[in-house]
C-alpha cells in the first residue's frame, strides 16, 4: 500500500494531510525519515508518527467492483486475481465472501474476518444476492413461477430455494437467490433452456454495489454496512 494512503487509513486523514505529514518530516520507516508518500509500504514495515507505531487495528471489510477476467481466488495459472486490484498491507490476508466466476461482473465482498464472512456464505444462514442477467434466449413468463417453486438442477439432490425473477425486457431479467450453489443462476436458467450471455450482481443482502465504483475500484464498507450481516 502507497505510504500515504496508509496513513490516512490508520490515522483517519485525508492524503493533503499525510502529506503535510511527510513534508514536516513526522513520518519514520524502519527508523528512516520519508517525505515520499508513493513509498509502497507492507505489513513488515515499521511506519512511525512522531515516535508512535502505526498499524492497522481490527478487521478490515471492502466491496469491489469485479471486472470481467478476474478470478476471485489468491492463485490462478491462467488469469489475473481480484487481489491484485487491491493497494492494501498484505491483500493475502483477505478473502472473498461469495466469489463470482471469472466472466461474471460486480459486487464482491472482502475481509479478513471470518466469523463475519462465514454470516454471508453458510447455508445456515439466509443471504440474498441479486444479479442483473442477459440471456441468449427470450425469456417466457412462466419462468417467474417456476423459479418461485424451486428448480431442479443438474447433479443436485433437492430443489433449489425459492428465487424471485423480474423480467425486464425480453432477454434480461433480474434474479433474487438466497443460496450459493455451483454456478447457480447459470444452471438455472440452463434448466429451463436459456443460457446466461452476460451476469452482474448488485446486492449481497442489504448492501448494494456503490454505484461510484468503476471497474476494478473498491472502497471500505461503512460500519452500517458491515454491521448489516450481523443482524
Amino acid at each position: 500500500m502507497r505510504l500515504d494512503k496508509f496513513l490516512g487509513t490508520t490515522l483517519g486523514i485525508t492524503r493533503k494531510e499525510a502529506g503535510k505529514l511527510l513534508k514536516d518530516k513526522q513520518i519514520e520507516v524502519n527508523g528512516e525519515i520519508v517525505k515520499n508518500g508513493s513509498l509502497k509500504v507492507t505489513d513488515d514495515c515499521d511506519v512511525e508518527f512522531n515516535g508512535r507505531s502505526l498499524r492497522f487495528n481490527g478487521p478490515r471489510y471492502f466491496m469491489l467492483n469485479k471486472p470481467e477476467g478476474f478470478v476471485c481466488s489468491h492463485v490462478d495459472d491462467y488469469n489475473p486475481t481480484v487481489f491484485v486490484l487491491l493497494d492494501e498491507v498484505s491483500p493475502e490476508k483477505l478473502h472473498v465472501a461469495g466469489r463470482l466466476d471469472g466472466d461474471t461482473t460486480g459486487l464482491v465482498l472482502l475481509t479478513d474476518d471470518g466469523q463475519w464472512s462465514h454470516r454471508i456464505t453458510s447455508p445456515r444462514h439466509v443471504c440474498e444476492k441479486v444479479y442483473y442477467v442477459e440471456l441468449a434466449d427470450p425469456l417466457p413468463e412462466e419462468t417467474i413461477q417456476t423459479f418461485a417453486e424451486g428448480v431442479q438442477l443438474r447433479g443436485e439432490k433437492d430443489l433449489t430455494r425459492p428465487a424471485k425473477l423480474e423480467i425486464l425486457g425480453e432477454r434480461e431479467a433480474v434474479i433474487t437467490i438466497s443460496e450459493g450453489k455451483y454456478h447457480q443462476v447459470k444452471r438455472m436458467f440452463a434448466a429451463v433452456g436459456n443460457k446466461v450471455v452476460g451476469l452482474h450482481r448488485e446486492q449481497i443482502g442489504s448492501v448494494e454495489l456503490d454505484e461510484e465504483l468503476e471497474p476494478g475500484e473498491y472502497r471500505p464498507l461503512t460500519e452500517e454496512e458491515i454491521a448489516s450481516f450481523l443482524k
